[in-house]
């Protein structure tokens, strides 16, 4: 009944559907660590945002990279502005999605080590090859309020550029900055600015805005996705099985009574003992002769026979 499922083709379509089964669940429980990760991830920002805001010198250190528990803490830190070593971060995108640049800007602090702050956005001009318009920082000693960031590497999909103009850089890193020259310690990390006291007179970049932390994605849509798909394959499996056996018994039917047919053709034409035909064809070729004799009028009278009739 089911031998079908012998053939090489079917062996392949079970082979198939076998391994099928396993990957599509194994992709169901990646989307589901993605929803996990996502979930925790917005847990550890809302609470980092809520918290009390530190001393810059509590997080970061020279060479540290930022650990992700404290990746979005809210830090103060004291000193002034250094705008000659300031430098644009090339191919960021501003509130309204328009193509600008992050302004990085050195904060010296009182005891000489030096922590990279980022302003904000401003928009690029027509030459992207100029450095563009930035409002200068405030002067003079200011304490600056922001969230933590680790460094920038090309590991978290930025792709770096070598032969960029002077002063414009792709990645927000410390390590590049003190590579590049910049004086004294620097602090691992950056700080992504939120108010500075005394405010700033005049215009200023446009902040940065806060991270999302209220959106979970479609991870766990796609986690269900997947396992319904999972659930589906033995199903479909099943469904061709009965399919394939409905349209082979199908065939075979119909192959059965054309022999049943043919072999009872010859019946048809045959004579019956004694050389009549068997089914009364001579019978009825010779109707018609007869009704035809029978149809004919009788016979006139001849002449004689009529006058001595009359």
């Amino acid at each position: 009944m089911y031998r079908f499922l012998l053939s090489r083709q079917w062996v392949i379509v079970t082979l198939v559907a076998v391994l099928l089964i396993p990957v599509m669940i194994q992709l169901g429980f990646w989307q589901f660590h993605r929803h996990e990760d996502r979930v925790a991830r917005n847990g550890l920002v809302a609470r980092n945002l809520k918290a009390e805001p530190v001393p810059v010198d509590r997080l970061m250190r020279e060479g540290r990279t930022v650990p992700r528990e404290d990746t979005w803490r809210t830090v103060t830190a004291t000193g002034a502005y250094e705008q000659e070593r300031e430098v644009v971060v090339r191919q960021r995108l501003g509130t309204d999605d328009k193509q600008g640049y992050f302004v990085v800007t050195p904060l010296r602090l009182t005891d000489g080590s030096a922590v990279l702050v980022n302003r904000g956005w401003v928009p690029a001009g027509a030459d992207l090859t100029t450095f563009p318009k930035v409002p200068p920082p405030p002067e003079g000693e200011v304490t600056v309020t922001g969230r933590l960031r680790p460094d920038e590497t090309t590991g978290s999909g930025i792709r770096d550029k070598a032969g960029l103009p002077d002063r414009q850089v792709m990645l927000i890193n410390s390590a590049d900055e003190a590579a590049d020259g910049l004086p004294g310690p620097v602090l691992g990390g950056f700080v992504e600015l939120v108010g500075t006291s005394p405010k700033a007179a005049g215009k200023q970049p446009e902040p940065v805005t806060e991270p999302d932390h209220s959106s979970i994605g479609v991870h766990i849509a796609y986690a269900i996705q997947w396992w319904i798909f999972a659930a589906a394959v033995p199903f479909g499996w099943w469904v061709l099985v009965r399919r394939e056996r409905r349209d082979r018994e199908a065939a075979a039917a119909k192959a059965a009574g054309e022999e049943t047919a043919a072999a009872a053709e010859p019946a048809k034409g045959a004579e019956a003992p004694g050389g009549a035909p068997a089914d009364g064809a001579g019978q009825r070729a010779d109707a018609p002769a007869r009704r035809a004799a029978d149809d004919d009028p009788a016979p006139s009278l001849a002449p004689a026979e009529q006058m001595a009739a009359d």
